[in-house]
């Protein structure tokens, strides 16, 4: 497997606690982690593969650390990237704009070029609406902590045993 950044906010505690558990499940020596907030162009272009943590916040919002890094993140050149996201959301609380973080910085970086990979599917989840969708499926993992965190161990499994054969 090629060298991942896995970048997610340090100051976030559930996206941070769900990094470290995917970076113990595909191997810590295969994934360097780089906090968000202290990101910049040249980090995400110094990587082949990128991991992307992301939380929603309020009404469908980005966390103002990504909120403020994407209109660089969209001058990028990240042709040839592949990039995995998961996020997290609320969707009893939230059915209408439901892990919509995920969504919002899937668009940032597909507008850099990147392509996404990792999508998951949206059996077991229950909501209105979320940017995150990407036809049937979502750009990435979901994890509901709120509602569902039996579920998360399990998603976060299978979510890695699919990329480590799209992230080679």
């Amino acid at each position: 497997m090629k060298k991942i950044g896995l970048f997610y906010a340090a100051n976030a505690v559930k996206t941070s606690q769900v990094a470290k558990k995917i970076r113990k499940v595909l191997g810590a020596e295969n994934v360097d982690i780089i906090p968000a907030e202290q990101a910049w162009g040249n980090d995400f272009e110094a990587y082949d593969n990128l991991i992307i943590g992301v939380s929603t916040w309020f009404d469908g919002e980005l966390p103002t650390y990504w909120d403020e890094l994407i209109p660089e993140l969209e001058t990028l050149d990240l042709k040839g990237k592949r990039v995995a996201l998961f996020g997290l959301g609320d969707q009893v609380n939230y059915p209408d704009n439901f892990a919509d973080g995920l969504g919002l910085l899937g668009d940032a970086f597909e507008k850099a070029g990147a392509s996404l990979v990792g999508f998951t599917p949206t059996k077991d989840y229950s909501f209105n609406r979320s940017k995150a969708l990407r036809g049937n499926e979502w750009c990435g993992l979901v994890l509901d902590f709120e509602n569902q965190s039996e579920m998360t161990d399990g998603r976060i499994k299978a979510w890695c045993d699919r990329l480590r054969a799209e992230l080679l």
